[in-house]
């Protein structure tokens, strides 16, 4: 049997990218050309010309005289942690298929566990506002979905205290092989939280299957086309070939949180969502992943630490 060629792809390996990315003035550049690719651009008077100050390798424009540097008013503003450990995050997020938790990052990194943390974090809300407006089209499976498992003497399925929902959404080809993903928490399954959920993340005229969960009926009214196929509960809904690629999705982001995590606050399961889902959209490509995050990080605003424990619940 052939190879599946995205899953036998090269990737990027520890030595390719310690040659790209293994000394500060190197990550240093990598950021600067990411982030001004055809010159510097002064962020306040867009004027073009600047000399640097090689002691802080701060940009004063030549113009206004203002002072920038390549990471001011981006998601590495004021960091104390080098360039080369931001980097060595980013690989492990990108090209670890099941990711990597705050603690693995404090052991690799040699960092504190509030620093590391803080970096995943940073980095999977880069993730999360990536994505956030890139809506579905075509033909797109759709389920409900939930974070959590069940507690001994709770009401156990939907409904149950103490879970997550979310929707899970798979855009596929007219071949029926898979292309994007959106992993969308919501506050629960109703008519009006899927009508907003649609009009924010598909396309109108996209084909959306579901099964008979009555509030996916909702897709018709932002001018989708529902294909409702009821189809049980149970094992039954898991064998339907018209669910498979959602039902595979869900499958590989449960094993890989159980692997990854002790446990997923539901304060942060949106940006633990987006993390799979960024990797998932992008896995065509995995050597592409560092700088296409980096690209991101670079034109996010920063988030404070106060701002980063509210979490999106």
């Amino acid at each position: 049997m052939a190879r599946n060629k995205v899953q036998f792809q090269k990737g990027l390996s520890l030595n390719e990218f310690l040659q790209d990315y293994g000394t500060e003035e190197q990550c240093f550049e990598a950021l600067y050309a990411l982030r001004w690719p055809s010159g510097f651009r002064c962020p306040h008077c867009g004027h073009d010309k600047c000399c640097e100050l090689t002691v802080r390798r701060l940009q004063q424009c030549n113009r206004c005289s203002r002072q920038t540097s390549v990471t001011a008013g981006t998601i590495f503003a004021s960091t104390k942690i080098p360039l080369t450990l931001w980097f060595q995050a980013m690989y492990l997020l990108t090209q670890n298929k099941k990711g990597v938790s705050a603690m693995s990052l404090h052991r690799q990194l040699g960092v504190s566990y509030n620093a590391a943390w803080r970096m995943k974090h940073k980095l999977m809300q880069v993730m999360l506002e990536r994505d956030y407006d890139q809506r579905l089209s075509g033909f797109i499976e759709v389920d409900d979905a939930y974070l959590g498992g069940e507690r001994t003497g709770c009401k156990p399925g939907r409904g149950a205290a103490g879970k997550t929902p979310f929707v899970a959404a798979v855009e596929t080809t007219a071949e029926g092989r898979p292309t994007r993903i959106k992993l969308s928490v919501v506050k629960g399954f109703r008519s009006a939280e899927i009508r907003a959920w649609s009009q924010q993340h598909i396309v109108s005229g996209s084909t959306v299957i579901s099964d008979g969960l009555a509030c996916f009926n909702a897709v018709t009214e932002v001018g989708c086309v529902h294909d409702r196929i009821v189809c049980g509960g149970g094992r039954a809904s898991v064998e339907e070939p018209e669910f498979y690629w959602v039902n595979t999705v869900l499958g590989n982001l449960k094993s890989a949180l159980r692997s990854t995590y002790h446990s997923v606050s539901s304060k942060y399961s949106q940006r633990y969502l987006a993390d799979f889902q960024y990797r998932f959209n992008r896995r065509y490509n995995l050597k592409a992943m560092i700088p296409r995050l980096a690209f991101a990080a670079l034109r996010s605003p920063p988030i404070a630490y106060k701002l980063l424990k509210i979490g999106l619940g």
